[in-house]
């Protein structure tokens, strides 16, 4: 079951129980998904889960009647759900909240049919009628139900089976049969209801002598047997999916009776084989129940001869009731098999997989008969073909021919080309589905292997490659397992290397994942991007709405001309991109699906603050069919949050770096105050020390050693859905280590970079107010002038200015710093960075013990190498403990 299952289960059911409030489902969720297992490691026992739910129950007789109404459909986790059930009965608190439940809801239920019946009114009787004739009454509208909807549901049964088969082939229309193969009810071979053997007068049968009477019964179960009327034994119309009924003479003999009815059940399973043969040989019922009916036909026909010899018996006067109950006996077991999966494959509504999954399931359960055994075994084989000929062509070549929605594996619709445009198109996970009713349970272990044979296969097709299995071998049912789960693994085998071999030596997957990828996104080329920054700084500082994408286009080509990167041969593929929410909104609108939050994050608009150039700026990589299935839309898009995550940390650097220079130029003056301008230089330090650490440990301890176990799973692999699950664990891994999938750490991460952000752009101001940078420039004469170097006269004249320079300066600056409380500020940026700090390493602490995040250690280790933070930490942990309620003793 998929995260995005378990998050749709449990919100449905908070909706069914209508529970509102609370922790929500994110709590239920978290729960679910740290307790489940991978697999199912146990098959569940409904025998006595059946019992006691029967004993708990008010009405245990209904409660066995719909199991073995479900079981009979064979219906699937039937027995995993009355386990869940039987469990529910001993948790008196659900069970109590349950029954609460229920009531409020039925309260509400008969509100609303109060609220929507008010206009309604009884008409008024002015007779009564009688016990007797509302029972005449119910039976008659019973009957007519019966008669109305015995040919009507079929007749649209048939028409939407059609109607959806043709809406999936649309090119190639299911054929049907002519009309009058469905208004000519002879042609069946049933009873027809209403007429008899001819209109000769009957003699009544109990004026007969008893040999007389035997002799016409003969005669009539011959005709019986075979789906006509005789005189004296008549079929009944059918109510439903009753079995067929009989009626006989009351003035039967009673001996004679007694023996009709023994032999009278043959009848009614011939009837009902006969029915599901002409039903389910219609083409809208699938290849799988027309093998089935077909299969069933053949051996009618061998009943059919038994009939015949037994007529060519009672012709020569040599067939007595009691032979004909001897002869009939070894055919009764088969017909009573036949009718028996003939009502169950109606019941359930079977077709395809889910036939064959019955089929299995009956052969298995006649273990210790050998005859009925045999009969299914033969019948589940010859039903099989056709589907094994689906499968054949699904694991050999890739294809899937199935115009009757019978196989395991549904095909959709879906582009491969959009895998590159919608972050939410699945094109591996949706193009090619598993279908679960129709998954025979002699093939739930391998389906999984199934589905990605030929998807692995079809993948290399869809690149003009035709593949054909060297291993193809045609497989046949068999109750021996073993043997076409062989066949499967050989094929799964063979696809594995074919598609997995395609994309890492012809496609270079490797090659684009370490030359390209990360080099860019993770950005591994130093030079390129220092060369990229210097030359974009300008054009990204502006608003987003004022960048020019051709220009950035520009100077991206001409960084990577410049540059080591030249020596990419896929460099070319490399694309600008401008998001339209900063790094920090776009991730925590992901980490929100499903929670309060939630609705507040997309009603945000978008246009509240401007974006500029930097918070927008990321790369986007064009990537072509079929390295798409890994490199895909959802891939990239994580590749993008890391990148946007370290460009963004690489700019504060930047920023930081030149605050330092400009204070270098700065530290010439003798300042009378000193000791403030100090402090901001501490502050810059402090802040370039953990931008730094930041960026060291994102890089060389979250994603290079991450790497290198990639590059080594990938050598590994043996198929493409390995290879798939190393990325996504690795991008996984890289994205929670480096803090952007916390949303706590997010935040308070985020703060820290504006505070830094905001110090850098306070102090270049305060630069840019002194001016010091053009006064500096006046004062070059010591290095000279175009007409030579300076005169000992004017030397003496260049130092007094530049110490009357440098007195005005430092008055103007300590006027600055008295006037706009630049002390202050600082002293502010200074607060809120330790405070955000703290708070960092705190949580960094807290997330790494209780969650065993050990890599975030080392954060703290880094930014607190000297123990500054240690004593304030310590103290923290403390008031955390203190308000923290007391842990249980562990038993």
């Amino acid at each position: 079951m998929s995260e995005f299952r378990i998050h749709h289960d449990v919100n449905e059911l908070l909706s069914l129980l209508r529970v509102h409030g609370g922790e929500g489902a994110e709590v239920y969720i978290e729960l679910l998904q740290k307790n489940r297992t991978p697999y199912i490691t146990t098959n569940v026992s409904a025998h006595s889960a059946k019992v006691k739910i029967a004993e708990f129950s008010r009405t245990p007789e209904d409660f066995l009647k719909k199991y073995d109404e479900l079981k009979s459909k064979n219906t699937r986790h039937l027995d995993s759900l009355v386990y869940l059930l039987s469990k529910l009965t001993e948790d008196k608190e659900t069970l109590h909240y349950l029954q609460q439940n229920a009531k409020e809801r039925a309260e509400l239920a008969a509100n609303a049919a109060t609220s929507s019946s008010t206009n309604f009114s009884i008409p008024t009787s002015t007779s009564k009628m009688s016990l007797q004739e509302l029972e005449e009454l119910r039976k008659q509208l019973g009957n007519v139900t019966a008669s109305s909807s015995a040919q009507q549901p079929l007749e649209l049964t048939r028409k939407i089976l059609r109607d959806k088969q043709n809406k999936k082939n649309s090119g190639q229309p299911i054929p049907v049969f002519p009309s009058w193969v469905y208004e000519r009810p002879a042609l069946i071979g049933d009873f027809l209801i209403g007429t008899s053997l001819s209109t000769d007068t009957t003699v009544p049968i109990g004026t007969l002598p008893l040999a007389s009477q035997e002799s016409m019964i003969v005669e009539d179960l011959l005709y019986v047997l075979i789906g006509v009327d005789g005189r004296y034994i008549t079929a009944q119309a059918l109510v439903g999916r009753q079995n067929r009924a009989f009626s006989l003479d009351p003035n039967l003999d009673l001996s004679i009776k007694e023996l009709v009815t023994r032999i009278l059940p043959v009848a009614a399973s011939y009837s009902a084989v006969t029915r599901f043969i002409e039903e389910k040989s219609s083409f809208e019922y699938g290849q799988v129940n027309h093998a089935l009916a077909a299969a069933m036909r053949t051996l009618i026909k061998e009943y059919m001869i038994l009939i015949t010899q037994l007529e060519h018996l009672q012709r020569q006067g040599l067939l007595s009731l009691q032979k004909l109950w001897f002869y009939i006996q070894p055919t009764m077991r088969t017909l009573e098999i036949l009718a028996s999966l003939a009502t169950s494959v109606d019941k359930g509504e079977c077709m395809g997989g889910s036939t064959l999954s019955l089929l299995h399931d009956k052969t298995f359960n006649y273990t210790g008969d050998s005859q009925a055994q045999e009969l299914c075994l033969y019948l589940t084989k010859a039903a099989s073909v056709p589907y094994f000929e689906i499968l054949e062509k699904w694991i050999y070549r890739g294809i899937i021919n199935d115009p009757y929605s019978e196989f395991m594996v549904e095909e959709h619709e879906l582009q491969k080309e959009k895998i590159q445009e919608d972050y939410n198109d699945k094109y591996w996970d949706q193009r090619y589905t598993v279908v679960q009713q129709q998954i025979p349970s002699f093939l739930q272990k391998m389906a999984d292997k199934i589905l990605s044979t030929g998807k692995y296969l079809n993948v290399v097709r869809e690149c003009g490659r035709d593949v054909t299995c060297p291993v193809a071998k045609e497989v046949i049912y068999t109750l021996k397992e073993r043997a076409y789960v062989e066949q499967i693994e050989k094929a799964y085998n063979y696809a594995s290397k074919v598609l997995l071999d395609f994309l890492m030596e012809e496609k270079e997957l490797v090659a684009h994942l370490s030359r390209s990828i990360k080099h860019y996104f993770l950005m591994d080329q130093g030079d390129f991007f220092v060369h990229f920054m210097d030359l974009t700084e300008e054009e990204l500082k502006k608003p987003v709405d004022d960048i020019i994408t051709t220009r950035l286009e520009a100077l991206l080509e001409l960084a990577l001309r410049m540059s080591t990167a030249n020596t990419d041969p896929f460099k070319d593929d490399l694309k600008i991109d401008l998001m339209p929410h900063d790094l920090i909104t776009q991730l925590l609108r992901v980490l929100a699906i499903e929670t309060k939050q939630e609705k507040a994050i997309i009603s945000a608009d978008p246009t509240e603050l401007t974006l500029s150039g930097l918070e927008a700026f990321s790369f986007d990589y064009i990537v072509k069919w079929p390295l798409s299935l890994i490199i895909n839309r959802k891939a990239l898009t994580r590749y993008q949050m890391l990148f946007r995550h370290m460009f963004y940390c690489k700019h504060v650097e930047r920023q930081l770096c030149n605050v330092w220079v400009s204070n270098k130029t700065a530290k010439q003056f003798s300042l009378h105050s000193a000791k403030w301008f100090a402090g901001a230089f501490t502050l810059r330090q402090r802040m370039l020390n953990f931008v730094q650490n930041i960026q060291y440990y994102m890089m060389f301890e979250v994603m290079e050693p991450t790497w290198h176990i990639l590059e080594k799973n990938l050598k590994l692999a043996s198929n493409i859905d390995d290879v798939l699950s190393h990325h996504t664990s690795f991008l996984d891994n890289c994205l929670k280590d480096c803090m952007l999938t916390n949303p706590e750490l997010l935040k308070i991460f985020s703060k820290l970079m504006s505070v830094c952000v905001m110090f850098t752009n306070c102090m270049q101001r305060f630069t840019q107010s002194m001016k010091l940078d053009g006064e500096m420039e006046r004062l070059t004469l010591e290095h000279g002038t175009m007409l030579g170097p300076p005169t000992e006269e004017e030397r003496a004249q260049e130092a007094a200015k530049k110490k009357l320079t440098n007195k005005l300066l430092a008055e103007h600056a300590d006027n600055l710093h008295l006037t706009s409380g630049f002390e202050a500020t600082i002293n502010k940026f200074d607060s809120n960075f330790s405070t955000h700090l703290l708070d960092l390493l705190d949580k960094l602490s807290v997330y790494s013990t209780n969650d065993c995040e050990h890599s975030m250690l080392n954060i703290i280790y880094r930014l607190d190498f000297n123990g500054f933070y240690t004593e304030r930490l310590e103290h923290m942990s403390a008031e955390r403990s203190r308000k923290a309620p007391p842990l249980l003793p562990c038993l």
